[in-house]
């Protein structure tokens, strides 16, 4: 493969998707400046950030994991968790928040996080613009103690991150997310790794080439976030 290697303020920095070709680990580019403009371009050809650390990883990976918002599954125990509404699940209610209990996670197998360097600032940006967007759990002490965080272009949602202070509480923040995404008409839900939790979830794996089909639909279809949502509604 040939390695793109991106230049500070040059526009459009990446080419066609069809012209990037990722590596045995989804790696297409290096280089560049982390700002919402790039982000953004980022995510409309398939690519996404994996760190803030320079220079900065570009990936497309080959296959790519995705969920339809439709296709969630809920295990047994997660339905009982949301019958009994012990938890209030609200949207873009505490971004920062969000993000920062990410960054802080601590995720089995993995050393550090990948929400470092400029990551956090171009996120915070990227919420205030309207493009990225968290989903909150709260118990009834009024702490939050689940969430995840991502970015919504088109009909698709970018997923980022996520965090449980409490068993199946960032399930049940993903659980609400892809009803309310389901309710307005997104295509997809991108999850970029495959992973068996994911799977568990009702994600599977697609060719990239099959998810730039889909991404150029859900973009092309036009803006669909809800918008006006603060709290995810607990009926159907």
């Amino acid at each position: 493969m040939r390695l793109l290697f991106l230049r500070r303020g040059v526009t459009p920095a990446f080419p066609e998707p069809d012209a990037l070709t990722p590596d045995d680990t989804g790696l297409v580019a290096l280089g560049g400046e982390m700002t919402p403009a790039l982000v953004i371009e980022a995510y409309a050809k398939g690519v996404f950030p994996w760190d803030g650390t320079e220079p900065i990883p570009w990936f497309s990976p080959d296959p790519r994991m995705v969920l339809e918002p439709s296709a969630f599954h809920a295990s047994r125990s997660l339905l009982r968790l949301q019958r009994q509404q012990r938890f209030r699940v609200t949207v873009d209610q505490a971004f920062q928040d969000v993000i920062e209990r990410c960054a802080n996670e601590k995720r089995a197998r993995q050393h550090g996080t990948w929400i470092n360097g400029s990551i956090m600032p171009v996120y915070l940006d990227l919420h205030a613009q309207g493009v990225a967007h968290s989903v909150e759990v709260w118990d009834d002490r009024k702490v939050m103690v689940g969430g995840l965080y991502g970015l919504a272009l088109g009909h698709i949602f970018f997923g980022e991150s996520m965090f449980s202070a409490k068993p199946n509480t960032s399930k049940l923040a993903l659980f609400h997310l892809c009803r309310m995404l389901d309710a307005w008409g997104f295509h997809l839900l991108d999850c970029q790794q495959d992973t068996a939790h994911l799977r568990s979830l009702g994600a599977y794996a697609i060719p990239r080439s099959e998810f730039l089909e889909r991404l150029t639909c859900a973009l092309t279809a036009g803006e669909a976030w809800g918008g006006a949502a603060t709290e995810a509604s607990t009926r159907r």
